[in-house]
C-alpha cells in the first residue's frame, strides 16, 4: 500500500488500483503507459505531476487538485476537470486527445493545448486568459461566456467561437479562422 504522500516516483504501466485511496498527494512524480481509465482520483492532489501516453478517459476529478500538470500523448476523453479543485488548478496538454471534456468555469490562465484534439469539450464560462491553442481541432467545441484575452488560436481549426457572447479581447486569429468566428452570420467568406 502507498503512503499517503509520495514523492519523486516513476510509475509506469500502471492500472487504476495502484494508486487508489482518497487523500493521497503526489509531488513531482511521473506516470508512464498506464491505464488509468475510469480512475476515481477523488480528494487526491497531485503537484508538478507529469502524465505521458496514459488513457485517462472518464477520471473521476472530484474535489482533485491539479497543480502544475502536464499531459503528453494521453486520453483524457469524458475528463470533467469542472469537478476539481480551483485552488492553484493549472493543467497544460500536448499531443491529447480531450472529446467530450469538461472545463467549465475553470480558471486556468496561460495554459498550452499543442496538437489537441478537442472535438465537442466544454470550456463554458472558462477563463482561458493567455492560453495558446496550437494547431488544435476544435470541432464542435463549445464556448459560451468563455474569457479568451491575448489566447492565441491562430493554427487552431473547425472552432465556431461568438464574439458576441465570449471574451475575445486581443486574442490572435488567422485569416483562415474568419468563418468560424463569422459563422452566426451565415455568410460566405471566399479566397
Amino acid at each position: 500500500m502507498l503512503p499517503d504522500i509520495i514523492e519523486d516516483e516513476t510509475f509506469t504501466k500502471i492500472t487504476a488500483d495502484a494508486i487508489k485511496g482518497s487523500n493521497r498527494a503526489f509531488e513531482n512524480c511521473r506516470f508512464i503507459s498506464s491505464d488509468l481509465s475510469y480512475a476515481d482520483l477523488s480528494g487526491m492532489v497531485f503537484t508538478d505531476c507529469y502524465f505521458e501516453g496514459c488513457n485517462l478517459s472518464l477520471i473521476k476529478l472530484s474535489d482533485t487538485g491539479l497543480q502544475d500538470i502536464k499531459f503528453k500523448d494521453c486520453k483524457l476523453s469524458g475528463a470533467d476537470f469542472s469537478k476539481a479543485r480551483d485552488f492553484l488548478f493549472e493543467v497544460n496538454f500536448d499531443n491529447c486527445i480531450l472529446d467530450n471534456t469538461i472545463f467549465f468555469k475553470k480558471k486556468n490562465k496561460g495554459a498550452k493545448f499543442t496538437d489537441c484534439q478537442m472535438v465537442e469539450t466544454d470550456l463554458t464560462e472558462a477563463d482561458f486568459t493567455d492560453a495558446q491553442f496550437v494547431n488544435c481541432n476544435l470541432n464542435r467545441a463549445f464556448f459560451n461566456r468563455t474569457i479568451l484575452k491575448n489566447a492565441d488560436l491562430r493554427t487552431s481549426y473547425n472552432f465556431i467561437i461568438d464574439p458576441d457572447i465570449n471574451n475575445l479581447k486581443k486574442a490572435r486569429f488567422s485569416m483562415q479562422g474568419l468563418p468560424g468566428l463569422l459563422a452566426k452570420f451565415d455568410i460566405r467568406i471566399e479566397g
